[in-house]
């Protein structure tokens, strides 16, 4: 099954992986550790020494607009930080 939605290419993220080879990808709210490092290293061909998981809550939204206020909410999502072996690394900018 396809666990991982999309990799995070954030700036803070970006500052993450220069520094120690860590990796981030937003991932089903189903998946577990164990299948997101089999989906990577079978994606990326790479070796995963660790899978840290984050769950964030969708947070309420609303903005004051000249049709009167609009409110929303932002979706709910779990983040993946994966930890690579020493010398290995993802190029998400290769199939552009």
């Amino acid at each position: 099954m396809a666990y991982i939605i999309k990799p995070l290419v954030t700036e803070k993220m970006t500052g993450i992986t220069e520094k120690q080879n860590k990796f981030g990808f937003i991932v089903r709210p189903d998946a577990n550790k164990i299948e997101i490092k089999k989906e990577v290293e079978a994606l990326y061909n790479v070796s995963v020494v660790a899978v840290n998981t984050c769950n964030y809550a969708g947070k309420r939204k609303s903005r004051y607009t000249r049709a009167g206020l609009i409110r929303g909410q932002k979706n709910a999502f779990k983040k993946a930080i994966v930890t690579l072996k020493e010398g290995e690394t993802i190029d998400f900018y290769s199939n552009i």
